[in-house]
């Protein structure tokens, strides 16, 4: 049986609150012990590190990518299980998207919000069946929930395609949702059309 696989998109930095350094800990831990993979950007600064260091600390493994102008600037974590080097970010994300089983997004910039709306769109397009899910610690992204029902009340985003997004602020409750949405998950994973 195929190893439970989580994409997790995060921050380059630890942010401002320690709560996000402590729940980007607990959800690596909590992929390690329960013997699942970390599909990350392959960075070892900030959250991405962090998560990556729990994971493995806690017996999983971790899968990185990472473009080689990233590697030059040594932002690399060397102590990953395995960690891949493509050339474009966009060969970067499609490794990953292709790696996954479930998208994670927890705190971070824009890189985190660029690949979560990425996949939140490919999902709603029907280029794959994944299941997403949004770490909202410390109500970190309780604006970006707001402007999404924004977006909803004024006609550009249905309710459909809000629901696609599962929204917690606990790690082990949203990562046991992904794993049985995943599991029961049917249908095309066609990456290549993208």
């Amino acid at each position: 049986m195929a190893v439970f696989s989580v994409c997790v998109y995060c921050g380059s930095r630890l942010g401002a609150s320690p709560a996000y350094e402590q729940i980007a800990w607990e959800a690596g831990t909590l992929i390690g012990r329960m013997g699942w993979q970390l599909v990350y950007g392959g960075g070892r600064a900030g959250l991405m590190g962090c998560i990556a260091d729990a994971t493995l600390a806690a017996g999983g493994t971790a899968i990185g990518v990472i473009p080689q102008a990233l590697l030059d600037r040594e932002l690399g974590h060397r102590g990953l299980t395995e960690l891949h080097i493509v050339q474009t970010m966009h060969e970067r994300k499609k490794m990953m998207a292709e790696r996954a089983d479930a998208f994670l997004a927890l705190p971070g910039g824009i890189g985190t919000f660029e690949e979560l709306f990425e996949v939140w769109t490919w999902r709603q397009l029907g280029y794959h069946d994944k299941p997403l899910g949004l770490l909202n610690t410390g109500g970190y992204y309780d604006g970006l929930l707001a402007f999404m029902q924004h977006t909803m009340q004024e006609g550009f985003v249905s309710s459909s395609q809000v629901e696609l997004l599962q929204v917690d602020d606990t790690a082990d409750a949203l990562l046991a949702r992904l794993a049985a949405a995943a599991a029961a998950a049917t249908g095309p994973d066609d990456y290549e059309r993208i």
